[in-house]
């Protein structure tokens, strides 16, 4: 692998369903420092390669490096401190679709500070209740 790319997909493969293959055996390298634009038609697996990278999922099969980490290997933490380095924007919003509306305002609250669940519980209700998503 090379040292020179931000992000390298070696044989990735990864399905929803056992009935259809998303992604088969995919190679992928994006260089560092150049702004990379993934386009396909629908269902083509755009927003799976972005939650590959992002590690919202893991491949069935094969090796995803980020900064030259293996994302496979490493430990939810560990996970945790890369994304910090990366930013990505989805095609529409910014919402982690696989997240509840609760757990997408906490998400940045839970990763970017050290405050507690139980305020973190409180801060989310507060937004919640200012936009009229009470309960939501």
């Amino acid at each position: 692998m090379n040292n020179d790319n931000l992000i390298e997909f070696n044989n990735v493969s990864f399905a929803y369903t056992d009935a259809q293959a998303t992604l088969k055996n995919i190679n992928l390298q994006i260089p560092k420092g150049k702004i990379t634009a993934i386009m396909g038609g629908s269902g083509s697996g755009k927003t799976t390669i972005l939650r590959l990278i992002s590690a919202q999922i893991m491949p069935h099969q094969g090796q995803i490096k980020l900064f030259e980490q293996n994302l496979t290997t490493l430990k939810r933490q560990q996970i945790y401190q890369l994304r910090h380095r990366l930013g990505m924007l989805f095609q529409f919003g910014a919402l982690f679709t696989d997240l509840t509306v609760a757990d997408n305002i906490a998400f940045p609250l839970r990763e970017n500070t050290c405050l507690s669940e139980s305020l973190i519980s409180k801060i989310v209700a507060m937004k919640l209740e200012a936009v009229g998503l009470t309960g939501t």
